[in-house]
């Protein structure tokens, strides 16, 4: 007798309802005031939840910020590297992955920088954290992935190279020097750092 399909009970769709109205609220707000002025109260408030509740899904604001974060950076992951599937050119496809990541960040500068500096000083054995790690590692994959393309480069290379690229992104969205600079500025100079990252290595520097 085939398995029936299993549906989510009333308990588990309650969950997900909150976890929904935290991750909206928290999202809108966040948006709207940046996290730095947003209390976990007032997420809680406008989720229509109590504290507890809230710190169930989320023990901390940075944790909040990981957890709306996340959903963003995933989804600017898969354009990109949908994007970099079908760019030719190892340089350009790379950037095809970057630009979507940039540009995500940087929709709220502050919120950005704070997610990135979280992932990296946070607590790596949080749940949100390591869902964010592993954005962070799909990143490298297919970053890796792109510059193992033609041949040149062995893996292990390839995966340092990604590693470096990916520092390259980091700072140019962290950086106070580069707060003021357009999407497009910021995109710029990591095209410029990455093709000369790719030059050396490629002529042995």
């Amino acid at each position: 007798m085939p398995a029936e399909s299993r549906t989510p009970g009333r308990r588990e769709r309650n969950k997900q309802e909150k976890l929904d109205r935290i991750t909206s609220a928290a999202r809108e707000l966040f948006s709207e005031y940046g996290v730095d002025e947003v209390t976990t109260q007032q997420i809680a408030d406008k989720a229509d939840v109590g504290t507890g509740t809230l710190f169930f899904y989320a023990k901390t604001k940075a944790e909040l910020l990981l957890l709306v974060h996340n959903v963003k950076y995933a989804e600017a992951i898969d354009s990109g590297v949908t994007a970099a599937g079908a760019t030719a050119g190892i340089l350009d496809a790379v950037m095809a992955i970057v630009q979507p990541i940039v540009a995500c960040n940087r929709v709220q500068i502050e919120n950005g920088r704070t997610y990135l500096r979280e992932l990296v000083f946070g607590d790596p054995d949080e749940h949100h954290h390591k869902v964010g790690l592993e954005l962070t590692g799909r990143v490298d994959d297919a970053i890796a992935a792109i510059l193992s393309r033609d041949g040149d480069r062995n893996e292990q290379d390839a995966a340092q190279l990604a590693r470096i690229i990916s520092a390259i992104m980091f700072i140019n969205m962290t950086a106070t020097v580069f707060m003021s600079l357009s999407d497009d500025s910021v995109i710029g100079n990591i095209r410029d750092q990455v093709r000369t990252l790719l030059g050396a290595h490629r002529v042995g520097v």
